[in-house]
């Protein structure tokens, strides 16, 4: 079983990716569902509050198709930024505050339903930012699951200490290990040096073909695991990168694959724990 998942920002964030592709962000993901409808395999779509404020008419087919779940990914994205590296320095909390966090749940989720008229129950901070806060305050604010970072011996949503499933990455990330935009070998290299930066994956980052061939290779050996995968792949970088080519050869076998929303996978995780009398709590 696959979980497909991917981030969507709005245009005015400004990230080096939608510095180099020439149409925009939610623009791309249009073109990537066209891909994902073809081979009939469903998405988890991690949206910004903004998004839906300011880019409602092409973002309007996407979160209405019946392929793509709805998540949030913050109203503004942590912008501006100052603010949250205050916060790390102050609250050691690049979220913020528990308070802080709670209006940017509240104000993404109702963002969204005005113009789905779905309440979102499913999150992703931009950039994995999770804090000592962030849990307790999505749970406050309704969210039941939140998909926060990189594990890559993560086999499925755990029930955390304040009440929410946790459901890490196990799949090699596109962004960061990827060549593309202004990721090339010479930025990465400084990047890796400047902030010492390492995933579970590693520090590298690859050429696209590489990627994919990584990528499948780890599809197969959590398959073979009996583990979930639960893989992260931005629409807008499958563009840049090669103009969706290696996602099509990634997508080729996916169409061959369960593949599911994340939701479902949450739904069936919160029936297994209840059968199995609560436990498998997890402190993360």
């Amino acid at each position: 079983m696959i979980v497909l998942t991917g981030d969507l920002h709005h245009q005015r964030l400004g990230t080096g990716n939608q510095a180099h592709c020439p149409i925009s962000e939610i623009q791309a993901a249009g073109r990537y569902l066209a891909l994902l409808e073809g081979a009939g395999v469903k998405t988890t779509f991690f949206v910004s509050g903004r998004a839906f404020d300011e880019e409602w008419e092409d973002l309007r087919p996407i979160a209405r198709h019946p392929l793509v779940e709805i998540g949030g990914h913050g109203y503004d994205c942590f912008e501006p930024a100052w603010v949250h590296r205050a916060c790390l320095k102050l609250l050691g909390s690049y979220a913020g505050s528990p308070g802080m966090i709670r209006r940017d749940v509240r104000r993404t989720r109702r963002a969204i339903e005005r113009r789905t008229g779905r309440r979102i129950r499913l999150w992703r901070n931009h950039m994995y930012m999770h804090g000592p806060y962030t849990k307790a305050a999505l749970a406050a604010e309704g969210i039941e699951l939140v998909s926060d970072g990189v594990r890559r011996g993560a086999r499925g949503p755990r029930r955390t200490r304040a009440g929410i499933f946790s459901f890490p990455l196990n799949v090699m990330p596109d962004h960061e290990h990827l060549l593309h935009a202004e990721r090339t070998p010479e930025h990465v290299a400084w990047f890796v040096r400047r902030h010492g930066w390492s995933d579970d994956f590693g520090s590298a980052s690859y050429p696209i073909e590489e990627w994919v061939d990584r990528v499948l290779a780890q599809l197969e050996e959590n398959e073979a695991r009996g583990v979930i995968s639960h893989m992260i792949v931005h629409p807008i970088t499958m563009y840049v990168a090669d103009g969706f080519a290696g996602f099509e050869r990634l997508l080729a076998y996916l169409a061959t694959r369960e593949t599911r929303h994340l939701g479902e996978v949450l739904d069936a995780a919160r029936d297994a724990r209840a059968r199995a009398g609560g436990c498998e709590e997890v402190r993360s």
